[in-house]
């Protein structure tokens, strides 16, 4: 079976679509800093240069995520490097929810947390990462990705429904059903992709370098941002058949036209 890995030769799949953009605002909700700078940020960076609103949610400050670091110096350090990273991609709101980094649970907790989110901001899409085990390429999928992912799809459904979270509408939080579309970055299997060729890139690379502490902490033979998201847009580039893309696995939360029964 040809995969759109290989777009382009004998027997290829068709592109895939482009993701739609004709939505005013999303939410990014990511687990830790940098999440979104892998990728997502350079479609966020063609978005917000054409006057589109997007809001950045963290459900961690991502205080375990430098060996060398104790958590009380790293969590600090790594929310300044995601703000920075946001700027460079023209984004002014960035969220952290305090979860406990490494630890972060699935369940009614966090799923209010981003229901609240969701209805304060009223975006009609939601960018998360993979919920699943395994991500592209087949590599294993961390904890809290997994956490994050399947909580930011039910909330974006649970936002719409009073009766769930009522506590909420306490806050001055009325019910918000408005989320069209929950795309998930660094899926195995994409549906949608976002040409991010020329100036998205180059920002997105520059979101990414914003996390020089971070990528520093890895250690010896880490890798370089620019080389990194350029050799990930343009191996994706061919599946949307442009020169770089960032590709989506997207979950419609409505219905596009009439039901297929009164088709």
């Amino acid at each position: 079976m040809t995969t759109h890995d290989d777009a382009g030769g004998p027997g290829a799949d068709p592109p895939l679509p482009h993701l739609p953009e004709d939505w005013d605002r999303a939410l990014a909700v990511a687990a830790h800093p940098d999440d979104i700078e892998y990728g997502t940020a350079s479609a966020v960076a063609r978005w917000t240069a054409r006057g589109k609103e997007v809001t950045y949610l963290l459900a961690t400050r991502g205080e375990a995520g430098i060996d060398g670091l104790h958590p009380d110096r790293a969590g600090p350090l790594r929310e300044a490097e995601e703000r920075a990273g946001a700027r460079a991609v023209g984004v002014d709101t960035v969220e952290f929810l305090d979860h406990r980094d490494g630890a972060v649970e699935y369940g009614p907790a966090l799923r209010r947390d981003l229901v609240r989110a969701v209805r304060r901001h009223r975006p009609q899409v939601v960018l998360t990462g993979a919920y699943t085990v395994r991500m592209v390429g087949g590599i294993v999928n961390q904890a809290d990705h997994r956490a994050v992912g399947l909580a930011a799809l039910d909330a974006a459904r649970d936002a719409g429904n009073r009766w769930i979270f009522p506590e909420l509408a306490d806050e001055g939080l009325q019910p918000w059903d408005g989320v069209r579309l929950v795309c998930f970055a660094g899926a195995e299997r994409p549906t949608h992709g976002v040409d991010v060729t020329g100036e998205p890139l180059e920002r997105g690379i520059a979101s990414l370098a914003a996390h020089a502490e971070y990528t520093k902490g890895l250690g010896a033979g880490a890798f370089d941002p620019g080389r990194f998201l350029t050799w990930a847009a343009h191996r994706a580039g061919p599946a949307l058949g442009v020169r770089a893309a960032v590709l989506f696995d997207v979950f419609p939360l409505t219905l596009d036209g009439p039901p297929p029964w009164e088709q």
